[in-house]
């Protein structure tokens, strides 16, 4: 009698350098793949509505993906802990295996599975495929976790390179009989009263396939110029890759190794491919930090910015931040692409953020909510790790009196207009909900109350 194993997918929806899969081939029984929506466990934070839309759409294209192979997806809702004791149960499973999470809620929930399973006689193993180096392996030479990015990165760097990707499997040995799971449809996540998502349909097309193509014309078409044009929003010349790293379509060693082998040598190439694996290192220390300090998302990394005197909240500046109608073209431009593609480019999130909360002296939590629930590419570690670099309250965060001035940039990032027009053409006719300057100060001045708390 067989006792298959379970893979418990994730934020890891393919079968390319999928460790836990590997796993569960070499074990030699049938295999059953898993995903859990949990949005009651205590600490998990519910996925956004863009999220909730490429969740919906990845799971699809996954689940084709696995009955191609010869497996099953099984869908289920709830508490994890508890869907996943009954999906071993109903399936009569010897293992499970899954690939790490880093946040704090989800390390307690695996933590209690592993321990509770193995008492159960159930083989359990983890593993690490969602970031580049393991959180407790970088770290400063007293143990201790790192704050400024440049010698994060050195250390890391120091380290044995990263692991080669594993290949896609050939097949995948199934179940004659699954246990029951829902149907996708059922789960609701796509937007129907009203349906806002056709600019996503427009911009994205999930899944693992639409993944792979994606990195394989960055690097062939973009990333010789990445470093000289990565800035410009209408130059078409970032990765978008954020959204496939999120929620794992393709895996960070998978895009390392890709991205070493095509900027090898010397000259511009080399220096953007150099500067485009930063960026991949720029994620691992929002994830390193994530792990160090799992309130991320709600609390000021920086104590001493819990004296920041955030005035009170002026909800109409907020819904106008929101809806792209600040009369601030290039944040205008920012918001409505955010809300028309579930996207942003990045040097635009940061103009966008620096306005709510530096001239709009508006708390940097109510802007993270804001992209958790538009972006498709909002995780746990990066989206609160940004917000509070932009803010001043996070790890290696921009100094306080760094400001971005909206209209420079604008001149220096978009001269030609090109990203503006496309977005905000009648923004420059509205009237400022700000004055620049005279906020500019007024920032500079609370800021003056941290600054006294240290």
């Amino acid at each position: 009698m067989t006792s298959p194993s379970i893979v418990w997918f994730r934020d890891d929806l393919r079968l390319a350098d999928h460790p836990a899969l590997r796993a569960a081939l070499d074990r030699g029984e049938p295999v059953i793949g898993l995903y859990v929506l949990d949005e009651e466990s205590d600490g998990i934070r519910p996925l956004g509505g863009a999220a909730r839309w490429w969740i919906h759409h990845s799971l699809a294209a996954l689940a084709d993906d696995l009955r191609e192979h010869g497996s099953t997806l099984v869908l289920r809702r709830g508490r994890a802990g508890d869907v996943v004791r009954s999906v071993i149960e109903d399936a009569g499973a010897g293992a499970i295996f899954w690939n790490r999470r880093y946040g704090g809620a989800e390390r307690t929930i695996d933590a209690d599975l592993k321990d509770g399973l193995r008492e159960g006689g159930v083989e359990v193993r983890s593993f690490a495929a969602n970031v580049l180096f393991e959180p407790w392996t970088v770290t400063t030479g007293s143990g201790t976790p790192f704050s400024v990015f440049t010698p994060f990165w050195n250390a890391a760097r120091h380290l044995p390179a990263p692991r080669e990707p594993l290949p896609k499997p050939r097949e995948i040995p199934g179940v004659r009989s699954a246990p029951a799971g829902d149907a996708l449809e059922d789960w609701e996540l796509l937007p129907t009263a009203p349906d806002w998502a056709g600019g996503l349909r427009e911009r994205w097309v999930p899944g693992e396939h639409a993944a792979r193509a994606r990195l394989r014309t960055f690097l062939d078409d973009d990333l010789g110029t990445y470093d000289a044009a990565r800035d410009e929003p209408s130059a078409g010349a970032t990765s978008l890759l954020s959204p496939r790293l999120r929620w794992g379509e393709l895996s960070p060693h998978t895009v390392w190794h890709a991205g070493v082998e095509t900027g090898g040598g010397t000259g511009a190439g080399a220096t953007s491919a150099s500067r485009f694996l930063s960026e991949l290192g720029w994620r691992e220390f929002a994830w390193h930090t994530l792990y160090h300090f799992p309130d991320l998302a709600t609390k000021n990394w920086r104590k001493g910015f819990d004296a920041f005197p955030w005035p009170q909240l002026d909800p109409d500046h907020l819904v106008a931040w929101e809806k792209g109608e600040t009369g601030i073209p290039l944040v205008d431009a920012g918001m409505r692409e955010l809300w028309h593609t579930g996207y942003m480019h990045n040097r635009v999130r940061m103009v966008t953020a620096s306005f709510l909360t530096k001239n709009l002296l508006i708390d940097w939590r109510l802007g993270e909510q804001w992209f958790w629930d538009t972006l498709v590419d909002a995780d746990g570690a990066s989206n609160a790790f940004n917000w509070q670099w932009v803010a001043g309250s996070g790890a290696d965060a921009a100094p306080y009196f760094r400001i971005f001035n909206p209209e420079r940039q604008a001149e220096r990032f978009d001269p030609k207009g090109l990203y503006i027009g496309q977005w905000a053409p009648d923004s420059a006719e509205r009237e400022p909900i700000v004055d620049l300057r005279a906020t500019r100060a007024a920032a500079l001045e609370a800021y003056e109350a941290v600054k006294r708390a240290r």
